[in-house]
């Protein structure tokens, strides 16, 4: 990657992958503390974020067809002011209502990231597993981040601040990306050619339908767990919380996400030098034993459950977007990815609501953690049926 523009859209796609993945678990932080001043259940206040996290996964198609048709650059210029406008203004929520409503808008504007900022990368990009990888790791980063701030802040100043101070610095980034994209530092020109590929049109009709399912069953994890881990570890890991607090549960959440990380850069390299569909399998069957384990366990078994629970499901990240790249044709590669998100971020976006709703009804997390993980072997099996691992390309399987 010596091509100084491809080395600023990686820097950009990265820092601006980490933003995307802000809001959501700053708030399942915060929401230790909104509990207390609405007075509201967990369950309750965990509901106030659903409808931005659906707008996340809802608005993506839309996004990514806007970034194939106008400029994915710009929509990525576009993405760095309303997301951060979006934050500050949640932060400045007065009632339940207003947050409804402004992480709402701030769910919108982030649902530009994903297809946009992936295709715009993989069209820049030659080792794409590899830099999807990288890439990977600045978004498992954000909730690391996140979740960190987001205790820092609303111990030290308020919950308000958690959201204001990320949302600043989101405005000020874009205001770099929009400096250089008007120097012509960044651009959107495609500087890959994608390699000449064949497939059938049934072997692509079966990839898309396998990997509706297991997209969906991986983002049902995900949603799920992004609001449980806080809550759990601060109910079951009250002897390893190194502070009072919000703060505690924090950086207990901020480590699993860190070395989940680490396990996209892996995904990343295998993607480039294994057979996407074993990658694949190996994430979700990695998944079934921890989340069972997770679902009872306390003190370090917890600890370590969530550690790999979660850098499984991580690693699958990589995987799907690289199959996404290599199935898609590169005029609607951006609109692929959003239709990918509707899944992982939109549908899946109601496993925030199903988490605060078996919390609710239960009183634990037992029943959630025995559901997802029959997601993940749900999603193991499915993975079988995808096609034999042969690089190909929409384009070159006929119409």
């Amino acid at each position: 990657m010596s091509d100084p523009s491809a080395r600023l859209t990686l820097g950009f796609s990265c820092v601006g992958h980490t933003f995307s993945h802000l809001m959501a678990p700053t708030f399942f932080v915060v929401a230790l503390a909104l509990e207390g001043e609405f007075g509201l259940t967990h369950g309750e206040v965990v509901s106030l974020i659903v409808l931005g996290n659906i707008m996340y996964g809802v608005a993506a198609p839309a996004a990514g067809w806007l970034g194939d048709k106008w400029s994915a650059a710009g929509m990525m210029g576009v993405y760095y002011f309303g997301l951060g406008v979006g934050m500050i203004l949640t932060g400045a929520s007065q009632t339940p209502a207003q947050l409804v409503g402004f992480l709402t808008l701030t769910g919108i504007f982030g649902s530009i990231y994903h297809p946009v900022g992936f295709a715009w990368l993989v069209s820049q990009v030659e080792k794409r597993g590899q830099a999807l990888g990288v890439n990977g790791v600045f978004g498992s980063i954000g909730p690391s981040i996140a979740a960190l701030t987001a205790g820092v802040l609303t111990d030290a100043v308020s919950w308000r601040a958690a959201f204001i101070v990320p949302g600043v610095l989101i405005v000020l980034t874009g205001v770099a990306f929009v400096f250089m994209l008007r120097r012509g530092t960044v651009h959107d020109r495609p500087t890959v050619t994608d390699a000449p590929h064949g497939a059938s049109r049934h072997e692509i009709v079966r990839a898309v339908i396998v990997l509706a399912t297991t997209m969906l069953c991986t983002g049902l994890i995900y949603q799920s767990t992004g609001p449980a881990l806080p809550k759990m570890f601060s109910e079951r890991l009250a002897d390893w919380l190194a502070f009072d607090g919000v703060l505690g549960a924090g950086v207990l959440v901020a480590a699993v996400y860190v070395v989940a990380g680490g396990f996209q850069v892996l995904a990343g390299r295998m993607c480039d030098r294994w057979p996407l569909r074993r990658v694949y399998l190996l994430a979700f069957i990695a998944q079934v034993p921890f989340l069972i384990l997770a679902a009872g366990a306390g003190g370090g078994a917890l600890m370590f459950a969530a550690l790999v629970m979660v850098s499984a499901n991580q690693a699958a990240l990589p995987v799907e977007n690289t199959l996404v790249a290599r199935y898609a044709p590169k005029d609607w590669r951006a609109l692929a990815y959003g239709l990918k998100f509707i899944l992982a971020f939109g549908f899946s976006g109601l496993g925030v609501w199903m988490e605060g709703y078996i919390y609710d009804a239960t009183g634990g997390m037992h029943a959630l953690f025995m559901v997802l993980a029959a997601l993940a072997f749900t999603g193991f099996v499915i993975s079988w049926m995808l096609p034999g691992d042969r690089p190909v390309s929409l384009e070159r399987a006929g119409t």
